[in-house]
């Protein structure tokens, strides 16, 4: 029968008919999702009773969704989130920090820990980010209030923009799996500037460090603006983000790195490094700050105990290198 068509008109018919299945799956699998969300509400909303979730996961398919060939990802998602809820609903408060987490909605809390679930531990090979961030979103708008959506969307993008920093844990994508190959040349840049900064007390050295949702210690920076020195647009940022009057002393390095935006898509960053001093002062944490939820001052022999990125090691040690060769 197919020698009466043309070869374009073969590959228009396979072209819609690789469209139809691709359109199904995803259809079933934002089915699925709802599914999920709903035995999460009814597991959330009886006072989080494991022993009946799956009979209330069997009931929900045969009510919501009978004939879906899709159980074994539904099975397996909803497992996975209550298996990972403390540690989601810990980076859902750090994440929203002016929302705990039994302020929140049953739905909206729901969704974001399918939406985190699937971020950061799941398969990104199967969901990549932005499909896991829509997701979330189209639900939160579904079955959510008027403003679901875009509280989703905050929160999951605040996580999102912390994955692409150097040297983070890679909990959020298979370690075996290539990257897409990325030409740097081509992205969007972005100058940043940060610090370590450090304070003599009482004798000892102490050096400011911010800590991210991701449980490291690390170094604050920020955006610098057009027409701004690397030099005042950190201490300017450093102001903003940790309270701290810095006086810049020297260069330590740069670095940069690729990191994703939720909407704009990838981003080359550029970050210039400096050693700088302040008062020894309490540092606070810019209110709202994405991604953040402390500052602190660590005296230089505590810094060998805490969880710091392998990128940031080399310019904390030659820091103290410079401040141990200097005379007090």
């Amino acid at each position: 029968m197919w020698k009466q068509y043309g070869f374009l008109d073969l590959l228009s018919y396979f072209s819609y008919t690789a469209f139809c299945r691709i359109f199904t799956f995803m259809a079933n699998r934002h089915l699925s999702r709802s599914i999920v969300l709903q035995s999460l509400f009814e597991w959330d909303f009886t006072g989080h009773n494991f022993s009946g979730v799956e009979e209330v996961l069997l009931r929900n398919v045969t009510e919501f969704a009978p004939g879906l060939n899709d159980n074994t990802f539904i099975s397996t998602l909803l497992k996975n989130i209550l298996a990972k809820q403390p540690e989601i609903d810990l980076i859902i408060e750090k994440a929203a920090p002016a929302w705990p987490i039994d302020r929140i909605s049953v739905v909206d809390r729901n969704v974001l820990r399918i939406g985190l679930y699937e971020l950061l531990f799941g398969d990104r090979g199967e969901v990549p980010p932005k499909v896991a961030i829509n997701e979330a979103i189209e639900l939160a708008k579904t079955f959510g209030g008027e403003n679901s959506g875009k509280f989703v969307n905050g929160v999951l993008g605040a996580v999102y923009k912390e994955i692409g920093e150097p040297g983070k844990d890679e909990t959020t994508q298979s370690k075996d799996r290539k990257r897409e190959a990325v030409d740097p040349a081509t992205l969007p840049l972005e100058q940043l500037g940060g610090a370590v900064v450090y304070a003599r007390h009482e004798g000892e050295i102490y050096l400011a460090l911010v800590h991210d949702i991701f449980g490291h210690w690390t170094l604050s920076k920020g955006h610098i603006e057009p027409g701004e020195s690397p030099e005042d647009g950190t201490v300017r940022e450093l102001k903003e983000e940790i309270d701290a009057t810095i006086t810049i002393e020297e260069k330590l390095g740069e670095n940069e790195y690729i990191a994703s935006h939720p909407e704009n898509g990838k981003i080359r960053k550029h970050v210039m490094y400096f050693l700088a001093s302040a008062p020894f002062q309490e540092l606070a944490l810019e209110e709202g700050k994405g991604g953040l939820d402390d500052a602190r001052w660590f005296r230089a022999a505590e810094i060998v105990d805490l969880n710091i990125y392998d990128d940031i090691l080399p310019l904390i040690t030659k820091a103290l290198t410079i401040l141990m060769s200097k005379t007090v």
